[in-house]
């Protein structure tokens, strides 16, 4: 019994206990030895079971003499609150540390709802306003190639201001890589300048009814140039798409075939971008992301545009030439730039989202994107759209969401 007695000497103070006395002027209730602790001198001292939830324990404990000398402030390690002992005395208790920590991942996915959440607004709301500004200023400038070249001249200036500000890492492109991401450049070029002609020529809304045709083109062009066949599902989903998008078309009323076929023409070069894309990017470097990759393309892309629009409709885009034609000056200035600064917003923020989501997630979240679009075009441009039109387009929509769900569906294997 002696040996297990802790000796303090003076010339080590005894560290302040945690003990509180609710009553300090009664100290005959506890009558401990002075200068040792030994388990006699404890008896007045007897601590109440931990429960075994709290601690963790396999077995119950009692504080012995050295747990009442040691730091109390150490506890704090522990994730200790107090527990009352008989006799008005507390001391530290464990608490649940499983809750403490459950609240930061809690709080993290919140934060990461909330963030998504509002890329995803911002991706539907630059899409409208790209869409509603651009068709007003190509009904009333008809020059598609002008208005391409100043969307991807905007773009330009945002990517240089980004990297030379760096609020994004500026690449280090070798020419092998440039030579690579040519043929990305130009597709994308005609993919927007198709759609830009199109939009020209028939209501937003039958534009982007036809656009839905993207994944039959994506689906062929895949089969063909990287031998990868659709699956009976995926094949399943095309027809109502096909089928919509007809129906839609024979009961448009601002159909033209020149609308019609720039639209479909947008459609098999945006799809032949994202085909060679998936050639590229198993080539590329990991420094170079999507968001640099697209960063990129929109240099080349204004580089490749300029000289091609100045020589097919010549220097239009001037206030001289502009107050000839009875244009706004200041009205058409300011709606396509504010078209440019919302088409390369959207395009930023949706691989953005690309980068936080599944595909799937994003591919269903883009035919929401071109749902909303129609509908928010219809009402502004107060488009007239009859039944059978409206069904044709709800088809075709429909059945893009179920491409967006069954093309990641992979077949069982023997």
């Amino acid at each position: 019994m002696q040996s297990s007695a802790i000796s303090l000497s003076p010339s080590l103070p005894l560290p302040k206990s945690s003990l509180t006395f609710p009553n300090r002027s009664t100290k005959s209730s506890f009558k401990c030895h002075k200068s040792s602790f030994s388990p006699s001198g404890l008896d007045c001292l007897r601590v109440s079971e931990f429960k075994k939830s709290s601690l963790n324990l396999s077995n119950r404990a009692t504080f012995s003499a050295s747990a009442l000398g040691s730091d109390p402030s150490s506890g704090a390690g522990w994730g200790l609150d107090q527990v009352g002992l008989e006799g008005g005395l507390s001391v530290p208790r464990a608490t649940s540390l499983s809750e403490a920590a459950g609240e930061e991942p809690k709080k993290a996915v919140v934060e990461s709802s909330l963030v998504l959440g509002t890329l995803f607004g911002l991706w539907y709301l630059f899409n409208i306003y790209f869409n509603i500004y651009n068709k007003q200023v190509l009904k009333t400038f008809h020059f598609p190639m002008t208005v391409t070249t100043v969307q991807f001249a905007v773009g330009s200036v945002l990517v240089l201001f980004m990297w030379m500000s760096n609020l994004y890492k500026r690449p280090k492109i070798s020419g092998a890589q440039l030579v690579a991401i040519l043929p990305l450049a130009l597709v994308h070029v005609l993919g927007n300048l198709f759609t830009n002609m199109s939009l020209g020529q028939v209501s937003v809304s039958f534009t982007h009814t036809i656009k839905a045709m993207e994944p039959f083109f994506s689906v062929l062009l895949s089969a063909m140039f990287l031998g990868e066949f659709p699956t009976l599902w995926v094949v399943g989903s095309l027809v109502p798409i096909v089928g919509g998008v007809g129906l839609a078309s024979l009961t448009e009323v601002s159909f033209n075939w020149a609308g019609f076929w720039s639209a479909m023409a947008s459609n098999v070069t945006n799809q032949s971008r994202n085909v060679l894309s998936k050639k590229f990017m198993v080539k590329k470097e990991e420094s170079l992301d999507n968001i640099t990759l697209f960063s990129i393309i929109t240099i080349m892309s204004f580089i490749l545009m300029a000289p091609v629009a100045v020589f097919m409709e010549g220097v239009k885009f001037t206030p001289t030439y502009l107050q000839s034609a009875g244009v706004n000056v200041n009205q058409i200035y300011m709606k396509s730039f504010i078209a440019a600064l919302c088409f390369h917003a959207y395009q930023q923020v949706s691989y953005m989202i690309l980068q936080r989501v599944s595909p799937v997630t994003h591919s269903v979240g883009n035919c929401v994107k071109r749902v909303v679009v129609i509908v928010t075009s219809v009402l502004f441009f107060r488009t007239p759209v009859s039944n059978v039109n409206a069904l044709g387009t709800g088809v075709a929509l429909a059945g893009v969401f179920l491409y967006s769900r069954v093309k990641r569906i992979k077949p069982k294997t023997a």
